[in-house]
């Protein structure tokens, strides 16, 4: 080890006892012939491993019940092929195969004392069926208003239609038996079939299940009578149902269908528990609502108009992202809810229950709200966070996110950059025994993310560097944290005295509006006065003028988050974007139509699919991006070979803000890569770098990336991930079901 400047100091705090006012979150619950070992309810929640990754799949939920939680469920679980959908990765309860799969979910969550739920799910007439090619029932036909642009269609059911329905979900609940699930939970929401029957926008029948409440009910309430005749003896049979689906009358309003539907549930004595939430699938956001627009318990009234319609007998599920102890022993002991429901919480902390239970709440790995890891399902991926990013790395590649490895070959290690990279990779290499030391230029830790947690809207987001804080205070023994200390240069990293460094500098806004697409913009200089980048406004350069124009080429927060913060100072903002949607990647998020709200609320005119062509003082050139023809002119040098139709017009602004695209400020590594011949002389083994400095991606793969740097730093070649266990059939193996099988018979007669 070189140097003397690593020497260890402190002791890390020990354990504390659970606080005697949060016994209440761990009493047992009755959920009909189960009970769950603390009121602590992981929701189901899409991650991506569905049916097809068993492994990843047992195991991040399996971890969850390693954590405390009292009951873990799958994602939204298809049970019939009719229901398919794909490219969207729900679990499936189709067959054998899905019965041995989800088997092994079943046992790691009993391994833990935890109950193991599946959440049946049959969306009839707005499943796209883009693998199986089959089409689903509806209680009227309708082109889906969530895949209209595949023209999703469903077909009117009849009366044997409605009876093998039933039939499937029967069959699908004894599939879900035999795998071990203690848990039924139909989905009464999100656009499937039992809210289809209740919401008049979609129920137009005139027969016995349509036009009044009571025949608008009649589906659910006999699909909950089968489902207790056939099972209701051995596992719970819960709902999650949608008590507001937002609509107006034309849907459910909680006010009237759904007090009415609850109180239904309640004398025909057919669920064991009922998991409430609002919104729709369009819009489900409402549901997982992000912290810019939903802070926590924003679900409280509804919550609570639910379960004084549920009386004491039925315990009710709550969600709203609670991370506070306090405040879910407040609605316990408030009579809102009787148990707490989480699937954001849980990804961004499988141990909370542990946690609160052992009195280690300051170590307690707070959501953030960002939905994140919404995103990832809606872009067809595996599930990320940005809180946690051992999630979906519990089975693929062994994370834990509570146990590191300790190393074999300790070393010193200089981390040069303490934004919320830096931290994460100090935090793990500490953990794993090395000894540390972190360095930032700025006399706070955080670098960008903490100058991004004071824009509106966005104070939930500095958990990120808060968490880090805390526990590298705790690994004071081996990790040492100097601020203030100014940008090093090449030559003090090499006289430093580390054995190893890790460069984390993170990135720059590009100043002269080059974009994804586009070249540097004529005029774009943010030395100028009234041309800025976003760090320039977060820290304080002036934005001149009345009249601001945001350039959003990002297509995330940044954009329209500073069209809000100018917007709050009084100026005239005017929006553009290259996208055909305002901050685009909202649609991923399930942020985008609160964002057009917020936008058209704040009086911000909005431009999209243009891009600025010249910045003047006092003004900008746009230009139309589609402005040329359709059809191609052969050709041409020097020019786009369409015709051109105009499409360019003037627009007087004050100010520039462009928010186009980002840069890794990586000056640092590139000048102690080319000096590597200087490494050996001055002890140093390798240097790597992380974070924002190797790729300006979104933080969660920017912390991943410092994460796993750390986990395989004694690995051959720690800058390059090892292999990871990819779940996939083989050529050759079995498959189930074969060709020639057949399918259960579900049909009535």
């Amino acid at each position: 080890m070189a140097g003397d400047r690593f020497a260890r100091i402190g002791l890390k705090g020990g354990k504390m006892a659970r606080e005697p006012k949060h016994d209440v979150l761990f009493d047992a619950v009755r959920i009909g012939p189960k009970q769950t070992r603390n009121r602590f309810w992981q929701t189901s929640h899409c991650a991506g491993p569905g049916a097809e990754r068993p492994g990843a799949q047992a195991h991040l939920r399996g971890m969850k019940a390693e954590g405390g939680w009292g009951v873990v469920f799958t994602e939204f679980c298809s049970i019939h092929p009719e229901s398919d959908e794909y490219p969207y990765t729900s679990a499936r309860i189709w067959d054998q195969g899905d019965v041995r799969n989800l088997g092994y979910m079943c046992e790691i969550a009993h391994r833990h004392k935890s109950l193991a739920g599946i959440q049946l799910w049959y969306s009839g007439g707005n499943a796209p069926g883009l693998e199986s090619r089959e089409v689903g029932r509806s209680p009227s036909q309708w082109l889906s208003p969530l895949f209209a642009t595949r023209s999703v269609y469903g077909y009117e059911m009849d009366d044997l239609d409605i009876q093998t329905v039933i039939n499937m979900y029967v069959e699908a609940g004894k599939r879900a038996e035999a795998a071990g699930f203690d848990l039924l939970e139909v989905s009464a929401g999100d656009d499937t079939l039992p809210i289809q029957f209740l919401e008049p926008r979609f129920n137009r029948r005139t027969d016995a299940y349509g036009g009044g409440f009571a025949n608008r009910s009649r589906f659910f309430v006999e699909l909950l009578q089968a489902l207790k005749r056939h099972l209701g003896d051995r596992c719970g049979i819960t709902t999650r149902f949608e008590m507001d689906t937002l609509h107006g009358p034309e849907g459910v309003e909680a006010h009237e269908d759904g007090v009415r539907l609850l109180e239904l549930l309640r004398r025909e004595g057919v669920v064991d528990a009922v998991a409430l939430k609002i919104g729709d699938y369009a819009e489900w956001g409402e549901d997982a609502g992000v912290s810019r627009f939903r802070k926590s318990g924003w679900m409280t009234p509804f919550i609570k108009q639910g379960k004084s319609a549920l009386g004491p007998n039925i315990p009710v599920v709550g969600n709203g992202r609670l991370t506070n102890p306090d405040d879910m022993v407040a609605l316990i002991r408030g009579g809102v809810l009787d148990i707490i429901g989480a699937a954001r919480p849980s990804i961004a902390d499988p141990f909370m229950p542990s946690k609160i239970s052992e009195g280690r709440l300051e170590d307690i790995r707070e959501c953030i709200g960002c939905n994140i890891c919404v995103s990832k399902f809606q872009q067809g991926g595996q599930i990320m966070c940005t809180q946690n990013v051992t999630i979906g790395e519990e089975y693929r590649r062994g994370w834990h996110p509570e146990k590191f490895t300790k190393t074999k070959s300790p070393c010193s290690v200089l981390i040069v950059g303490a934004g919320p990279s830096g931290m994460e990779c100090a935090r793990v290499l500490g953990e794993r025994g090395y000894t540390v030391h972190l360095r930032e230029a700025e006399r706070e830790l955080g670098g960008h993310w903490k100058s991004i947690a004071t824009l509106p809207r966005l104070a939930e987001w500095s958990r990120v560097i808060s968490y880090r804080e805390i526990q590298l205070r705790k690994l004071k023994k081996n990790v040492e944290v100097h601020t203030g200390v100014g940008p090093m240069s090449a030559d003090e990293v090499l006289r430093y005295g580390a054995d190893r460094v890790v460069v984390a500098t993170g990135y720059h806004w590009s100043s002269d509006g080059r974009g994804a697409n586009y070249g540097p913009i004529q005029g774009a200089d943010a030395s100028l006065p009234h041309v800025l980048t976003p760090t320039q406004v977060m820290q304080g350069k002036e934005v001149p003028g009345k009249r601001a124009l945001i350039l959003d080429g990002d297509g995330h927060f940044m954009g329209i988050a500073l069209a809000e913060l100018l917007a709050n100072r009084g100026k005239e903002i005017t929006y553009v974007c290259d996208a055909s949607d305002v901050a685009e990647y909202g649609v991923f998020t399930m942020e985008s139509g609160n964002n057009k709200r917020l936008l058209f609320e704040k009086g911000v005119r909005t431009y999209c699919n243009h891009w600025v062509e010249r910045i003047e003082p006092g003004g900008v050139r746009l230009t139309y991006l589609y402005k040329f023809g359709p059809d191609l002119t052969g050709p041409r040098a020097g020019a786009v070979p369409r015709r051109d139709n105009g499409g360019e017009f003037d627009l007087a602004v004050d100010a520039v803000i462009l928010v186009t695209s980002r840069y890794s400020e990586d000056r640092l590594w590139r000048e102690l890569k080319a000096r590597k011949a200087a490494w050996a002389p001055n002890e140093i083994q390798a240097i790597f770098r992380t974070g924002d400095c190797k790729a300006p991606v979104q933080l969660n793969q920017a912390m991943w990336d410092a994460h796993r740097l750390a986990r395989e730093f004694d690995s051959p070649h720690p800058a390059y991930p090892l292999p990871w266990i990819r779940e996939r059939q083989l050529w050759g193996g079995e498959t189930i079901p074969r060709l020639g099988d057949s399918r259960a018979n579900v049909e009535a007669e």
